[in-house]
C-alpha cells in the first residue's frame, strides 16, 4: 500500500493554494487598475513587471544558498510568505504607479525568499519514491489557487466592489497562509551527516559540488526556457483568431484547471516512469503545442490546443523538481533549487523579448516555430549519457 504524503507537504500545498488565491485576486486586474485608476501606461506596466520578476529570480538563488548555509528552511519560508502576504493587498491603497512598483518589488522579494527553501523542504521530508507525487500535489494546489482567485475577484466586482476593495480583501487568504504554515509545517532535524557534509565557502563555492548531471539538466532547462515565452502571447494568439475577451478570461481559468489536474497525476506518474522520461516527453509535447499554434487557424482547434497546453505542466513541473532532489547532495538542495528557479526566471525575460521581436518581424508562425525549436534542442540534451546512478 502506498504511503500517504507527509503532513508537511500537505500543509505547504495548502499554503501555496491560499497564496495564489490571494495573488490572483489582484494580478489579473492590475493592468486595468494601473491604466484606468492610476493613469499609468504600458511602459510603466513593463517596468513594474520587469523589476518584479528580476527581483524574484535573484532572491531565489540567494535564499537557496542561505537556507543551505543556515541549515534551516522555515525562517525563509515564513519570512517570504509573510512579507508578500502583508504588502500585496496594500496595492489597494496605492496612489501612483511608483507605489505599485515598490509594493510589487517587495512582494517579489518575498517570493524569492520562500521558493527555493520551500522546494528543498518538500524534498527533505519526502521519501525518494514519492517525490514526484509530492511535487505534483504541491504544484496542483498552487494552480488550484490560480483557478479560485480570479473567480472570487470577478464575483466581488459583480457585487459592485471597487478594484481597491478587492485588492484589500486579498489579505484574508494571505492571513490563512500564515496559520497553515505555523500549525501544519514541521521542519525535520538536520541529519548529522548533512551537517558534517556542509563546509562554509564563498557564496557560489559549491557550484562544482552540485555535479555534472545537475549542471547538464540546468543547461537543458535554460535552453528550453529561451523558447518558453510568456503565456500572454498565447492569449494574444487566441484574441487575434477571434476569441472574445470575456471568453479569453474563462479559458484562462479552465487552463489552470487542466494544469491543476495534470500536475497532480503527472507527479505520481513521474515516480513510476522516471523523471527524465517525463521531462523529455513534456518538452516534445510543448514543441507540438507550439507547432500547432503556428499552423492552426481554426478558433475551435486553437482553443483545444490551448487547453491541451496545460498538460505540458503536469509532465514537467513535478518531474524537474523531483529529479533535482535526486541529482544533488542533500546539504545542497536549497542551492540547487535556487539555481534552477533562477535559470527559469532569468531565461523568461529574453524568451519573451525574442518571441515578441520575431512576431513583429516575421509573423506569429515563425515566432511559435522558433519556440518549438528551442524545446526540441533542449529535449536532445536529455538523450545524452547521464552518470547519476539513481533512477531518473
Amino acid at each position: 500500500m502506498k504511503k500517504r504524503l507527509p503532513h508537511t507537504v500537505i500543509a505547504l500545498g495548502f499554503a501555496s493554494f491560499f497564496t495564489d488565491f490571494s495573488s490572483e485576486m489582484i494580478y489579473p486586474l492590475l493592468p486595468v487598475f494601473l491604466t484606468t485608476v492610476l493613469g499609468a501606461g504600458a511602459i510603466s506596466l513593463g517596468i513594474i513587471e520587469g523589476v518584479a520578476e528580476s527581483t524574484a529570480s535573484l532572491f531565489k538563488v540567494v535564499s537557496g544558498i542561505w537556507t543551505d548555509r543556515a541549515r534551516r528552511r522555515m525562517p525563509f519560508i515564513l519570512a517570504g510568505y509573510g512579507l508578500a502576504g502583508l504588502v500585496r493587498p496594500l496595492i489597494g491603497l496605492a496612489g501612483s504607479w511608483h507605489t505599485v512598483l515598490g509594493l510589487r518589488f517587495t512582494d517579489r522579494i518575498g517570493k524569492g525568499l520562500r521558493t527555493s527553501p520551500r522546494d528543498a523542504l518538500v524534498a527533505d521530508v519526502t521519501d525518494p519514491p514519492q517525490r514526484g507525487a509530492a511535487f505534483g500535489f504541491h504544484r496542483s494546489m498552487d494552480h488550484g489557487g490560480a483557478v479560485v482567485g480570479p473567480l472570487v475577484a470577478a464575483a466581488l466586482l459583480h457585487f459592485n466592489m471597487s478594484f481597491r476593495q478587492v485588492f484589500l480583501l486579498a489579505v484574508v487568504p494571505a492571513a490563512v497562509v500564515m496559520i497553515v504554515l505555523l500549525r501544519g509545517v514541521r521542519e525535520p532535524a538536520v541529519p548529522r551527516n548533512v551537517v558534517a557534509g556542509f563546509s562554509p565557502r564563498s557564496t557560489f563555492g559549491h557550484w562544482h559540488e552540485l555535479g555534472r548531471d545537475f549542471r547538464l539538466l540546468l543547461l537543458a532547462v535554460f535552453i528550453f526556457t529561451l523558447g518558453n515565452s510568456t503565456d500572454a502571447f498565447l492569449l494574444l494568439r487566441l484574441s487575434d483568431a477571434g476569441v472574445p475577451a470575456t471568453w479569453t478570461a474563462v479559458l484562462w481559468s479552465f487552463h489552470h484547471v487542466v494544469k491543476m489536474l495534470a500536475t497532480y497525476f503527472g507527479g505520481r506518474l513521474a515516480d513510476v516512469a522516471g523523471c527524465r522520461v517525463m521531462i523529455f516527453g513534456g518538452w516534445l509535447f510543448y514543441a507540438l503545442i507550439y507547432v500547432l499554434f503556428a499552423s492552426v487557424d481554426s478558433v475551435a482547434l486553437l482553443i483545444g490546443v490551448f487547453l491541451a497546453y496545460g498538460i505540458y505542466f503536469g509532465l514537467t513541473e513535478p518531474a524537474e523538481r523531483a529529479w533535482i532532489a535526486q541529482l544533488v547532495p542533500a546539504h545542497l538542495r536549497g542551492t540547487a533549487f535556487g539555481y534552477y528557479n533562477s535559470a527559469v526566471g532569468i531565461g523568461a525575460l529574453p524568451a519573451s523579448i525574442l518571441f515578441g521581436a520575431l512576431w513583429n518581424a516575421f509573423g506569429v508562425h515563425v515566432a511559435f516555430a522558433v519556440g518549438a525549436a528551442f524545446a526540441i534542442v533542449a529535449s536532445a540534451l536529455l538523450l545524452r549519457k547521464w552518470g547519476h546512478s539513481h533512477k531518473n
